[in-house]
């Protein structure tokens, strides 16, 4: 899929996908996105997960289709003839989702996206990662991490690799991590606990951890309070490329590591990443790899 996407990195701009589910409407960060195909019956799979529609082939590469309304509790498709596949890479992960229509492409800011209050999105059971109104219209960017890791958990976080971590010696070195979702963020808390890792500050968002470091710069020396950063990329408010800049971009800072951890770490955002500055970057299934990495960052 062509997009012009972030060519420059540090910006906290995206581009969000719009696309129509039953009456409602939707985002998706193109950044995940590989393709758009127009829709056709697939292959049904035999006893599959109910949210799994079947399988399909475009090319060499058997993707599983996965039935968005069917996720969302929302009404079958009326007219298929303008049902499409939205083809994702995320999480070292290839799926497909089964839409209703594909509307079109909005570059925005990230702080232009508002994220959900509880009473619209229960921690750890919500599905939306943000809220941006376009064109008088509100667009619920969905969690899609969470929607495959409903159907399939360990394409979130391969927390079995914690259990060969675990008796470890305890570690007291201050962490930030900065990572939108509820539910990922206390997995990764959980995972670096049982590493060893107890001094674990959460922050919901890049500015939130933003705000917290320049609090620490206003103490004294920062290093006294955050020995490493670990970043998500998608955030609301700041994401994970702007947060990097800034870090590396402050004297006070600049030596503090930066791991991103994200479901977009490919070849393109690897590269986006090095050119910021990041000391490290991962694919989010790779827990056992961070907790790692952090042992060789911190020592």
């Amino acid at each position: 899929m062509e997009t012009n996407i972030l060519l420059e990195s540090g910006t906290n701009e995206l581009e969000i996908l719009e696309f129509r589910v039953g009456g409602n409407y939707y985002g998706m960060n193109v950044a995940k996105i590989k393709e758009i195909l127009t829709y056709k019956k697939p292959t049904p799979v035999p006893n599959g997960h109910p949210s799994i529609e079947g399988i399909f082939m475009p090319r060499d590469t058997i993707i599983s289709i996965i039935d968005l309304a069917h996720c969302l509790k929302l009404p079958p498709s009326k007219d298929e003839s303008r049902d499409m596949f939205i083809v994702t890479n995320f999480n070292e992960l290839h799926a497909a989702f089964h839409v209703h229509e594909v509307v079109g492409i909005h570059r925005v800011s990230w702080a232009d996206i508002v994220k959900p209050d509880e009473t619209i999105n229960t921690a750890g059971a919500g599905v939306a990662t943000g809220i941006i109104k376009i064109n008088e219209k509100l667009i619920i960017i969905l969690d899609f991490e969470k929607i495959v890791n409903d159907i399939s958990p360990e394409t979130s976080l391969r927390v079995s690799e914690i259990d060969n971590l675990q008796n470890r010696e305890r570690n007291e070195v201050p962490i930030l991590i900065a990572e939108d979702s509820p539910l990922l963020s206390s997995m990764i808390t959980s995972c670096l606990h049982k590493a060893g890792y107890s001094n674990v500050t959460v922050s919901n968002n890049g500015k939130e951890a933003w705000d917290k470091l320049k609090e620490y710069k206003e103490k004294g020396n920062p290093m006294d309070y955050v020995h490493c950063v670990i970043t998500d990329i998608e955030m609301p408010q700041m994401d994970g490329h702007r947060l990097t800049k800034l870090i590396k971009e402050d004297d006070a800072l600049k030596e503090i590591p930066v791991v991103i951890f994200s479901s977009l770490v490919n070849d393109e955002m690897r590269r986006k990443g090095e050119m910021l500055g990041a000391n490290a970057q991962l694919s989010k299934p790779e827990i056992g790899m961070l907790v790692k990495c952090i042992d060789d960052l911190v020592k």
